[in-house]
């Protein structure tokens, strides 16, 4: 049924739009879609809002944009196929949900890619990097326009203390639907179980997983934090939030308006930071407050040993060494 419902939503968007330019026409105006699968509390949406007002701002309400968060317009891999084909026009999604149309993308699943927040920030506002990044999709139909910085990934359980990799043994985690989660869990000792963000808090509920891995936000917004009790500093990996545009419009829009586009999209960027660091402090207030969680430290460093083989493997790698290069660069040389 969801399958038919999709297809309706795609059709009457693609409808929509195509209504729309046709009334524009030379005037090149545009009323975009933009679909994401956060909470309308979520940071993230407020930092699409600060995107959606500037775009309308600077080019004086000559390109309009409709938000759909919620997941309304489908998963984060419906949405991303729709991007690709123009019914919807720009998309926000995890980099992990891109890696199974871009390898590129993969890079952010390796864990302990990066040591700090910091050092991810670096990275990702050199644009050699971040334009490396955002434009191999280029051929697939979508690009980058800016990233979201999604916090530093962690672990938690319902029920199971954890301070060495040897701790996850038999431990059930779930992880987002790639093929770098699944290989980065089972490096770090566990036993990775794919399943959609919305499946989270019954399975942890239930017992069907024992663990999941994320950023803190997820123990507020989802309210995971009712369901599990344990909070693991590994800090293991900076997934970010990615959002992407269907090229094909983007390159028919006048200079002007992709200068706008671009721009709105940095200046959103910019805008999360803080609204993002003041989320997680509000989180992690409210997680071990309200909800009784615990916090607790872990040995990083076995966990990073455990990570190793996962970072000579894609050293090794054809097309992700150079990507892999690119953002380690000389730290490469020195790792074991």
């Amino acid at each position: 049924m969801r399958k038919y419902f999709m297809l309706f939503v795609s059709v009457s968007i693609f409808l929509l739009a195509g209504c729309t330019d046709s009334v524009a026409g030379e005037d090149d105006k545009h009323n975009l879609t933009l679909a994401h699968n956060h909470p309308t509390s979520h940071p993230v949406h407020s930092s699409l809002e600060k995107f959606k007002e500037e775009v309308e701002e600077r080019s004086d309400g000559d390109i309009t944009i409709s938000l759909y968060p919620n997941g309304e317009l489908g998963d984060e891999r419906e949405v991303i196929e729709l991007t690709q084909t123009g019914a919807v026009d720009i998309t926000k999604v995890s980099a992990a949900a891109l890696e199974s149309f871009r390898p590129e993308y993969s890079i952010f699943g390796i864990p302990y890619m990066f040591d700090s927040e910091e050092e991810f920030e670096e990275k990702m506002n050199d644009p050699e990097i971040s334009e490396t990044i955002y434009q191999s999709s280029k051929d697939i139909g979508f690009v980058g326009l800016t990233y979201f910085d999604a916090g530093m990934r962690s672990l938690y359980t319902a029920n199971r203390m954890v301070e060495t990799p040897e701790d996850m043994a038999g431990m059930k985690v779930r992880v987002q639907p790639s093929a770098t989660s699944v290989n980065m869990i089972e490096a770090l000792g566990g036993t990775a179980t794919p399943m959609a963000y919305g499946e989270v808090y019954t399975s942890l509920q239930s017992g069907i997983i024992d663990a999941a891995e994320n950023n803190l936000s997820s123990l507020v917004s989802s309210k995971h934090g009712e369901v599990s009790k344990y909070w693991f500093y590994t800090e293991h990996a900076i997934v970010p939030d990615m959002l992407i545009m269907n090229n094909e419009l983007l390159e028919k829009m006048s200079p002007e308006h992709r200068e706008i586009i671009r721009t709105s999209a940095d200046v959103a960027n910019e805008y999360h930071k803080g609204v993002w660091d003041e989320a997680m402090k509000e989180a992690k207030d409210e997680a071990q407050n309200e909800m009784g969680v615990e916090f607790h430290e872990v040995d990083k460093e076995a966990f990073k040993e455990a990570a190793q083989p996962l970072h000579e493997e894609m050293k090794q790698d054809e097309t992700m060494a150079p990507i892999y290069e690119m953002f380690k660069g000389d730290d490469s040389d020195e790792e074991s």
